[in-house]
C-alpha cells in the first residue's frame, strides 16, 4: 500500500468527493490561490476554478453563515477554518443555525455541511491558539463530531463527512498535516460513529482520539517492555460516541485508562467514565482514571507547554497505578 501525507488524505478526500458530486465546494481562508494555509487545497482551484474553491475574507461568521445558507439550499460545502480557535466566531452558525436546521423545519430540509481545520495545541502558539474543542461541539445535539489521528481515518472519515446528511465537525491537527501513512489508492469509506482497536491488549484499555494517540500509542509500547499489554481504542468519532467498543474492551482488560487533550471538566473522558461504570461497573478491577490537559491556559514558555499536555512517561505511571504496580 503506498504511503501519503495526512494533507495529501485530506486533499484526496476532498478532490474525490467534488469529482464525484458537483455540489460539494470548499470555502475558507486561503484556500484558492495560496493553497491552503497548511497546502490541504493544494492545486485544487486549478482543476475546479473559483466557482467551487473559494477565498473568502478573514470573517468565520460571515463564511459560515454563508456555507450553511448554501448547504440549507440543496449544495454541500466544506467550509476550512484556519483554526478551531478562530471558529468560535462562527460558533452562532454551527449551534443555532446549522445544527438546528432539520428539527426547526420539522424534517423538510437539512444542512449537510462540513466543518473542518486544525484543533488543539501546536506548540509554542500561546493561550488563544492552542484550546482543544471536541467536548465544547459534542455538547451540541444534531451535529457529528469526528477527530482524526492517522491518514488512513481522515481520508476515509473525510469522504463519509461530505456525504452525511448532517452537519459535520472535523476535526484535524496543526502538528499532523505532515505524518505519513498508508492510504489505499481505491476509493473507501469509514462509517462515522464507529471507534477502531488500534492495538490489541488484554491487561489495560487505553482510550483516545487526535494526536493524543500517539501519546496513547506510545505509552503502550513503553508497557510492553515491562511485560504490560495495553489496548489501545481511537474513538475515531467524538459524537455518535462508541462507548460500545470501549465496554467490550474492559470486559476483557477490566481497567481504563483516558487521555485526551481537552480540559478536565465535562470532557469527552467524563462522558466516557460515565457511560463505562453505568454499563459495565462489573467488570472493573480498579476506578476509572484520565490524564487531560491541564486545567488552565497554555502559556508560550516551552516547559509549560510540556507541563500542559499529556505525555507518555505520565500515562505509564497512570497505567500502573491503575494496575496497583506504584502508588
Amino acid at each position: 500500500m503506498r504511503t501519503i501525507p495526512f494533507r495529501q488524505a485530506l486533499r484526496e478526500a476532498m478532490e474525490e468527493e467534488m469529482r464525484r458530486d458537483p455540489r460539494v465546494f470548499l470555502m475558507g481562508e486561503e484556500v484558492a490561490q495560496y493553497n491552503g494555509a497548511y497546502k490541504v487545497s493544494q492545486g485544487m482551484l486549478d482543476e475546479f476554478g473559483p466557482n467551487r474553491v473559494l477565498d473568502t475574507p478573514i470573517a468565520e461568521l460571515g463564511f459560515a453563515a454563508i456555507g450553511v445558507g448554501a448547504a440549507s439550499n440543496g449544495t454541500r460545502p466544506v467550509i476550512e477554518f484556519m483554526t478551531w480557535n478562530f471558529a468560535v466566531l462562527a460558533l452562532d452558525q454551527i449551534l443555532n443555525h446549522a445544527a438546528k436546521m432539520r428539527s426547526m423545519s420539522g424534517g423538510q430540509f437539512g444542512c449537510p455541511i462540513v466543518f473542518r481545520g486544525p484543533n488543539g495545541s501546536a506548540g509554542q502558539l500561546g493561550a488563544q491558539h492552542s484550546q482543544a474543542f471536541e467536548s465544547w461541539y459534542a455538547n451540541i445535539p444534531g451535529i457529528k463530531v469526528v477527530s482524526v489521528s492517522n491518514p488512513y481515518d481522515a481520508k476515509g472519515l473525510l469522504k463519509s463527512a461530505i456525504r452525511d446528511e448532517n452537519p459535520v465537525v472535523f476535526m484535524e491537527s496543526e502538528v499532523m498535516y505532515g505524518d505519513v501513512g498508508e492510504v489505499p489508492e481505491e476509493e473507501y469509506l469509514i462509517p462515522i460513529g464507529k471507534a477502531d482497536v488500534k492495538r490489541q491488549g488484554t491487561d489495560v484499555t487505553i482510550v483516545s482520539f487526535n494526536k493524543m494517540m500517539k501519546v496513547a500509542l506510545g505509552a503502550a509500547e513503553e508497557l510492553s517492555k515491562e511485560g504490560i499489554e495495553a489496548e489501545v481504542i481511537d474513538l475515531r468519532t467524538i459524537r455518535p460516541l462508541d462507548w460500545q467498543t470501549i465496554a467490550e474492551s474492559v470486559k476483557k482488560t477490566n481497567r481504563l485508562v483516558i487521555v485526551e487533550e481537552q480540559w478536565p471538566f465535562s470532557s469527552v473522558s467524563s462522558e466516557i467514565s460515565y457511560r463505562i461504570q453505568k454499563e459495565v461497573f462489573d467488570y472493573l478491577d480498579a476506578p476509572i482514571r484520565r490524564i487531560t490537559s491541564a486545567d488552565t491556559n497554555m502559556h508560550y514558555a516551552p516547559n509549560l507547554v510540556a507541563l500542559h499536555l499529556p505525555d507518555v512517561a505520565r500515562t505509564v505511571k497512570l497505567v500502573k497505578e491503575v494496575m496497583y504496580m506504584v502508588k
